[in-house]
C-alpha cells in the first residue's frame, strides 16, 4: 500500500511547490517502495489537487514498471494530475463523497488553462474573420498572451491527452475490443474543458462509469471503507495538527514527509 497525501485543504496558503505533485516526489515513492514485494499489487491511496504533468508522468512509469497490477483509492479528491494517476490504474475505487476532475493543462503555476488560450483564439479568429474591424479589439488581448504561449497550450493539451490515453490502453481498457481507441476517447472526454467548463469540476462514481472508467464503489467493501476512512482521517489531523504539507508512506512503514514552518521548508 502507498498513500500519497497532500494538505491543499488544511494549508491553501503554504506555497504549491510543497502541496501539489512535483518531481521531487518520485524520491518520496522510491524510498517508500524500498523492500516491497512487487510480484503484489499495489494500492495507491491518492489525495491531491494535483501538480506538474511532468511530475505524474515520472511518477506513473516509475509505478508501473514495478506493479503489473494497480489500484487508486480515492477517499475525497484526486484532481487535474491526480485524476491522470488514477487513470493509469487497473480500476479506481471511490466513495460516494469522492471526485475525480479534467485532466486539462494549467499553465502559469495554475492562472490559466491550456484549453482556455485555445479556444481564445479560435473565438478570436472566427470574429474576425466574420468582420474585419473585431480585430481592433482583439489586437491588444492576443498581443498580450503571444502566438508561443498558443502553440505551447497546444501542445500540453495534446501531451496531456495522449499521454493519459496511452495509459488506459495499456492497463484499464486492455481488454476491450480496441483499446487504442477506447483509451483515447476516455483521456478526451476528461481534456475536454469546453464540457467541463471548469477546472475544478467534480467527476464522481456515477460519471466516471459512464465515460468507461473502471470504478469500484467504496461503499460496497465496508471494512475496506472504514480503513480508508480512518486513515485519511488520520492524515487530516496530522496536517492540520503539525507542520507536514505532502506525506508519501508505505504500508512497510517507510515515510518521506514534507513539512512547511513559516517560511522555511
Amino acid at each position: 500500500m502507498l498513500l500519497y497525501a497532500s494538505g491543499f485543504l488544511q494549508k491553501p496558503s503554504v506555497p504549491g511547490t510543497h502541496i501539489i505533485m512535483m518531481p521531487e516526489d518520485i524520491n518520496g515513492v522510491m524510498a517508500a517502495f524500498t523492500g516491497m514485494d512487487w510480484d503484489r499489487g499495489l494500492t495507491i491511496v491518492l489525495h491531491t489537487p494535483g501538480g506538474a504533468t511532468m511530475a505524474v508522468q515520472t511518477l506513473v512509469e516509475y509505478i508501473r514498471s514495478k506493479f503489473v497490477d494497480v489500484e487508486v483509492i480515492v477517499p475525497a479528491y484526486a484532481m487535474s494530475a491526480g485524476t491522470m494517476m488514477a487513470l493509469a490504474s487497473d480500476r479506481v475505487v471511490l466513495g460516494n463523497q469522492s471526485q475525480l476532475g479534467p485532466i486539462d493543462p494549467q499553465l502559469g503555476g495554475g492562472q490559466h488553462s491550456a484549453r482556455a488560450i485555445t479556444e481564445l483564439f479560435a473565438r478570436a479568429r472566427e470574429e474576425i474573420m466574420s468582420d474585419t474591424t473585431a480585430a481592433h479589439v482583439w489586437s491588444p488581448i492576443l498581443a498580450s498572451h503571444g502566438p508561443s504561449l498558443l502553440q505551447y497550450a497546444q501542445d500540453q493539451l495534446d501531451f496531456s491527452e495522449r499521454m493519459v490515453g496511452d495509459w488506459l490502453t495499456r492497463y484499464m481498457v486492455s481488454g476491450a475490443d480496441d483499446p487504442a481507441a477506447e483509451g483515447q476517447r476516455i483521456a478526451s472526454y476528461f481534456n475536454d474543458a469546453s464540457n467541463h467548463k471548469s477546472h475544478d469540476k467534480r467527476i464522481g462514481i456515477d460519471e466516471a462509469r459512464t465515460v468507461g472508467v473502471t470504478v469500484e464503489k467504496l461503499e460496497d467493501r465496508q471494512e475496506l471503507q472504514e480503513a480508508v476512512l480512518t486513515l485519511y482521517h488520520l492524515v487530516t489531523i496530522l496536517i492540520e495538527q503539525s507542520p507536514v504539507t505532502k506525506i508519501i508512506s508505505s504500508g512497510s512503514g517507510r515515510s518521506w514527509i514534507k513539512s512547511w514552518v513559516g517560511n522555511t521548508p
